[in-house]
């Protein structure tokens, strides 16, 4: 095997996953059957918690500085605001949304992955594989028509919603198609100005149109127009985007030079396991869903994250397989199911037609956004840094009483500090205070951990941080934390 991994699937989420292994010094290997990645704006929002992971990767700043930040969202109906949440209380170093074109952010992955000494092969295909349960061995299909075997010891599918990986795993794809259409436009906006740094959802009686602000005067209009007919809706024509922007938004706005006009419907799906055997799915390759929220790019790429410290570990021999490899699927699923239900939901209330059940609705939204602690939580789930594993296998002891973060819970990057698993090895960083017993532990699993001892996030305690940035677990002492190791390391002898 000259390759450790095979990346199936070039957008986002391939492209983190590739650039997260590569950093790690995983032998990885990257193909798209596209013979060109997006010119298309797709999805738009990178979260703070998506960018706190791209800062450990060493590249959040190239993003920021290439998007466009927003701090609040509203919603509107009439000329009255019946709900405001900003980002801007938002415990991160990005208390924003970043608005950046899929087609930029695909640019800028790249980017980083030839700077780690991979490069994207684009036009080659896979045509199928198979699991020998000691390797995948992959056939690829070359723009000549030249095939070939590719051996890995492991091949992730993050080959989007017809995932030629997910189809030959024959994990099913559980969910359903909503019976609606929509339409997408990203064009600019003129007669009216509209505030540069906030998202406006207005509900209307007739449905619910989102604008989102990507530049100066550029903007993103989402709608529904109705149930589906047909087997796909035709893509919009200027006049009926603005149409619905007449009768739905602000008077006086005025549509012009569009970019990208689309309709499309909303699939939510999700399959049961994201892990068979040597094979994996990530992405829209194992979840879709409502783009209420912008959460779908962000979650994939989450999903890249969250497996690839851990199949480095693994693949550098220093963590045996099933224990973590087992937990990719446990943990994303959850969060996809999570994810899912969530813009579901976001969905059915701002497409609700009863004209009762719309008057019930804008009174409990009013009420409900004026109070602190929901705009907080909505405000933290948006951006994402509410979610965790709770329920994680991979989590260890949660001593109570020390404050801090619990077993499962993300542990907020600190200014000043090296975000945890920065760098080129997959390392536990150890909160904690210094002495003795802490330097015999960072002695005795100096492969598993960061040499450098933060300080701890309460009085006493001791916290160990995974590679990803989520706390395992909390203890009165060192000596659990050896036991932690010492049982994800599972019979795998420090070098």
């Amino acid at each position: 095997m000259d390759k450790q991994v095979l990346v199936v699937g070039a957008g986002p989420v391939g492209l983190t996953m590739a650039a997260e292994l590569a950093r790690y010094g995983v032998s990885v290997r990257i193909v798209d059957k596209a013979a060109h990645r997006t010119d298309k704006s797709k999805a738009l929002v990178l979260w703070s918690r998506t960018l706190e992971l791209l800062d450990r990767a060493g590249c959040g700043d190239t993003f920021v500085a290439a998007g466009h930040k927003v701090d609040s969202a509203n919603i509107i109906v009439g000329e009255r605001t019946i709900g405001h949440v900003s980002f801007t209380g938002v415990q991160s170093p990005h208390p924003y949304a970043l608005m950046l074109p899929q087609s930029e952010t695909e640019r800028l992955l790249e980017a980083h992955l030839a700077a780690l000494g991979v490069n994207v092969e684009r036009a080659v295909e896979v045509i199928g594989f198979t699991d020998t349960g000691s390797a995948v061995t992959t056939t690829l299909r070359h723009p000549d028509g030249r095939q070939e075997a590719q051996q890995t010891a492991w091949l992730i599918g993050c080959d989007g919603a017809h995932s030629i990986v997910r189809h030959t795993l024959g994990l099913s794809f559980l969910g359903d198609t909503l019976q609606s259409d929509w339409i997408l436009a990203d064009i600019h906006l003129a007669g009216i100005r509209l505030p540069a740094s906030e998202i406006a959802a207005y509900w209307h009686e007739d449905g619910v149109l989102a604008v989102f602000p990507i530049a100066p005067g550029r903007y993103r209009v989402i709608a529904d127009t109705g149930r589906s007919e047909g087997p796909h809706p035709a893509d919009p024509t200027l006049d009926q985007v603005q149409a619905v922007v007449d009768r739905r938004g602000p008077a006086g706005l005025v549509v012009s030079d569009p970019i990208w006009l689309s309709a499309f419907r909303i699939n939510e799906r999700k399959v049961a396991d994201y892990r068979s055997g040597r094979a994996f799915v990530a992405g829209d390759a194992a979840h879709v869903h409502s783009p209420a929220g912008g959460q779908g790019m962000n979650t994939g790429m989450q999903d890249a994250v969250n497996l690839a410290w851990k199949l480095a570990l693994v693949c550098r021999g220093e963590c045996a397989a099933e224990r973590l490899l087992d937990s990719y699927s446990q943990e994303r699923s959850a969060i996809g199911a999570q994810v899912l239900a969530a813009a579901g939901r976001l969905t059915a209330v701002g497409v609700m037609k009863n004209h009762t059940a719309q008057v019930v609705r804008n009174l409990v939204a009013g009420f409900l956004f004026g109070l602190s602690p929901v705009r907080r939580a909505m405000a933290n789930t948006l951006a994402e840094v509410s979610l965790g594993y709770a329920h994680s296998p991979l989590n260890g002891p949660s001593a109570h009483g020390f404050g801090g973060p619990a077993a499962g819970e993300r542990a907020p990057p600190r200014a000043g500090q090296v975000p945890v698993g920065a760098g080129r090895d997959p390392r536990f960083a150890l909160f904690a205070s210094a002495g003795p017993a802490v330097a015999n532990l960072l002695q005795d699993h100096k492969d598993l951990l960061d040499p450098t001892i933060r300080p701890p996030f309460g009085n006493g305690g001791v916290w160990l941080v995974r590679p990803d940035g989520y706390t395992a677990c909390v203890a009165r002492d060192v000596g659990a934390i050896a036991d932690y190791l010492g049982s994800i390391r599972g019979g795998v002898q420090q070098a």
